[in-house]
């Protein structure tokens, strides 16, 4: 998707590094043939390697897809630990070598929690610039507003996602609207169904991961990568006037979210910055969801801190 300019536009030229783990070398060479072979007239050069720096060296984008799966029998806290110290190795490499103006999207899960370690041990990036991925998230939430009423996913927007990206997230649709013949409406008011909306609906996007695991035995890959590439594109080049997206990004205390926490937010974004959207109105409902995955984030900054101490 990149290579074809999904991700930056139709008129951008990349050049892209892949890094892997040493046991993956191969492959990863495997896969840069056929990046090579597929003559993809944007794709200026790619690199194949293990080595952190020579991956790190002048990117402006670094998409962080590599984390360490939670495994049967495996305690969070062990999870945990083998990412934070990932995490930190990888912070120091784009430190030190990416470009100046670099935005991180770290996608591996703990998503949040891997982008606030990275923030904390790069500090001369700002922090403006690292994010973690949720608009899977807020596109897995679009996908079941369209199915339910059976339009097209581009006629629906606005909907939110706050919070982490685990099953605590909390899937907003008080603010999202849909396009239907008589102009656009309120979701709430075109589903016409609140127990569907405040139940199953919010369930099925907060579990739709999992969902996916059992059903591939292999967790989400092109609606991942589609994702990632929604979450750049509009940060690099702009969201549409009167539409907004969910990133996770670092709390500045808006919406009585403690700072100090990368929280999913609904953002615009204008020249290459997001903004967090103010002024919406929450609901009691909406405010125990959102206080109650805040909660969950505070608890593995709390872990994380922790596994570092430990190293």
């Amino acid at each position: 998707m990149i290579a074809r300019g999904v991700m930056l536009g139709p008129d951008q030229p990349v050049i892209i590094h892949m890094l892997d783990i040493e046991p993956a070398a191969e492959a990863l060479n495997g896969v840069k043939m056929e990046l090579i072979d597929a003559a993809f007239p944007l794709l200026k050069d790619v690199v194949a390697t293990t080595n952190v720096v020579e991956a790190c060296q002048g990117v402006n984008i670094a998409v962080m897809v590599g984390g360490f799966p939670r495994k049967e029998g495996m305690e969070r806290k062990d999870v945990m630990s083998k990412n934070v110290s990932s995490y930190k190795a990888q912070a120091s490499a784009l430190e030190q070598h990416a470009a100046p103006d670099c935005k991180v999207l770290v996608v591996a899960n703990p998503a949040n929690t891997n982008a606030l370690i990275l923030k904390e041990f790069a500090p001369s990036i700002p922090e403006k610039n690292i994010t973690c991925l949720t608009r899977l998230d807020h596109n897995r939430a679009l996908g079941q507003i369209s199915e339910k009423l059976n339009v097209h996913v581009s006629d629906v927007r606005n909907v939110i996602i706050w919070g982490n990206h685990s099953s605590t997230q909390y899937p907003d649709i008080n603010h999202a609207t849909v396009k239907t013949t008589n102009g656009e409406e309120s979701v709430r008011d075109a589903i016409a169904n609140d127990n569907w909306l405040n139940t199953e609906f919010i369930t099925t996007v907060q579990q739709r991961g999992a969902t996916i695991i059992k059903a591939r035995k292999l967790s989400s890959a092109l609606s991942a990568a589609s994702a990632a590439c929604d979450h750049i594109r509009d940060w690099v080049l702009g969201t549409p006037k009167g539409t907004w997206v969910s990133m996770g990004v670092y709390s500045d205390g808006s919406y009585g979210i403690q700072p100090g926490i990368i929280y999913s937010f609904p953002v615009t974004c204008e020249k290459g910055q997001w903004s967090i959207v103010n002024g919406l109105k929450i609901d009691e409902l909406s405010r125990e969801k959102m206080d109650a995955t805040a909660k969950e984030l505070m608890e593995e900054k709390t872990l994380a801190y922790s596994c570092l101490i430990d190293d």
